[in-house]
């Protein structure tokens, strides 16, 4: 393919962005992946209009927003939104831009608050985001105007599930359930299982010098944790052989790019484990829960495979929900991997724990997951250096013309199909599977014109021999 300019154009002409280009950008036959699509800033708009306006993205947990008047500030792609339960105890979720002049009206996180008003000219809004009242309507609008088409524009849909709120821009996309899937919606189970949960105050934000791709696919990578993650086995942090398991490998991929790649329970020690009682589970989940080592244990079993399934339940894995949310930390942590151009990064961190944890295990909880990821985090130090200069050097004239090599494993195993639930998966060594069906997914998504498109052209959940 063709060197670009700065300017983002092929030879200085032909625009990056045409689907030929598109589709030539990742080569599933071979596992090679254009370095382009980390540093052209053609294909991140795109994915600003194709990706973010049209998918599902994950807003607030309801923990976040329990009274009347509670927002919480989010992004939709480059759109900042207000997540906030209205007087009616709906929860909408409105563009934080006054529609006179695009002012942000919240500038604070998140809070409470009885209206919103802009502290531009004052327009303000009610909670529902219609506009209620404007300065000087009589004497300088001269009523010639009508407050009823000046509303704060809301999201086309919004839905939640397990407590997890979820927004989209786009009128014609499918439900939240239908969009999840089966995969989509065991990720959010994993959350679920462990029973009813409540943020913990302090959500973690950083940013990091690197695309938002990159960082979405190093969750589904296990090939790193040995060699990058070394320092915290050696500083006794963590034992890193403990968590591996680099030949008890499972992958799960669902429609639209959801993923769930890791270490899994075999089956002989899953027919062990099912054979514990509720409480002899709840003893070692509880240790596990707190130090993330142990083979993560749920203990309601009945609960766990009505929401994760027998293949789910058995998965030790890191979800990814397509586009950009990661669900951490044995469902303890979910991480947003928010774009701020094509060479920036900002990560979120929410921590979740069972209302019920006894506070002792709540502190060392808290703790860990402090310590595990976020800008304090052991793991996240090394993998945001790695991050940073993989995106650093995709912008090189010379280094961009050389493919990532996303190969491994490919065309040496096969999705397995449980007899009783259906339920997909390929269980396997360490692999780069679910690297490759996040690059498939994201070129159909890149290339369909309209939801409706998508719907009709997207790449099912793959069968036979990957």
């Amino acid at each position: 393919m063709d060197i670009q300019d700065e300017g983002g154009r092929a030879n200085g002409a032909d625009r990056t962005c045409n689907k030929e280009t598109i589709a030539s950008c990742f080569d599933e036959e071979s596992g090679l992946l254009d370095r382009r699509i980390f540093a052209d800033q053609e294909i991140y708009d795109q994915e600003m209009r194709n990706i973010f306006a049209r998918a599902w993205n994950f807003m607030c947990h309801e923990s976040q927003i329990p009274n009347v008047g509670d927002y919480f500030i989010n992004h939709i792609g480059e759109d900042q939104v207000i997540v906030v339960r209205d007087k009616q105890g709906e929860v909408q979720v409105l563009l934080n831009t006054c529609r006179h002049r695009g002012n942000a009206l919240c500038r604070a996180e998140e809070g409470n608050v009885k209206s919103f008003v802009c502290s531009y000219h004052g327009w303000n809004y009610d909670l529902n985001g219609d506009l209620i009242g404007v300065p000087g309507i009589t004497p300088y609008y001269r009523k010639d105007f009508d407050k009823s088409t000046l509303g704060l524009v809301k999201a086309a849909q919004v839905d939640n599930l397990h407590g997890f709120y979820f927004a989209t821009l786009d009128a014609d996309a499918p439900s939240l359930h239908d969009y999840l899937g089966e995969v989509g919606r065991i990720g959010l189970g994993m959350m679920a299982t462990n029973g009813e949960v409540a943020i913990v105050d302090g959500i973690q934000k950083n940013v990091i010098d690197c695309n938002w791709k990159i960082a979405v696919d190093n969750l589904y990578d296990w090939y790193h944790v040995q060699y990058s993650h070394a320092s915290a086995g050696i500083a006794g942090f963590m034992d890193i052989a403990a968590i591996l398991h680099p030949q008890n490998q499972m992958i799960m991929m669902g429609d639209y790019g959801h993923a769930i790649s890791g270490p899994a329970i075999p089956e002989d020690m899953q027919a062990a484990i099912d054979a514990m009682s509720d409480e002899e589970r709840k003893a070692i989940a509880d240790e596990s829960f707190v130090d993330g080592e142990a083979p993560r244990l749920l203990p309601r079993l009945k609960v766990a495979r009505e929401l994760l399934g027998p293949v789910g339940v058995r998965s030790m894995g890191h979800p990814n929900i397509f586009p950009n949310l990661w669900v951490a930390t044995n469902g303890t942590q979910l991480s947003l991997r928010l774009p701020r151009g094509p060479y920036k990064t900002e990560i979120w961190w929410f921590t979740f724990l069972p209302k019920d944890m006894p506070e002792d295990k709540r502190k060392r909880a808290i703790a860990f997951n402090s310590h595990l990821f976020g800008p304090a985090g052991m793991l996240e130090q090394d993998d945001g250096e790695n991050w940073s200069q993989s995106t650093r050097a995709s912008r090189g004239v010379k280094a961009r013309t050389f493919p990532h090599h996303v190969a491994m494993g490919l065309g040496h195993d096969e999705v397995q199909t449980d007899a009783a639930s259906g339920q997909s998966r390929v269980e396997t060594t360490i692999s780069e599977h679910a690297q490759r069906w996040h690059y498939k997914s994201w070129t159909d998504w890149m290339l369909a014109d309209s939801w409706v498109d998508l719907k009709a052209n997207h790449t099912p959940a793959p069968k036979g021999r990957v």
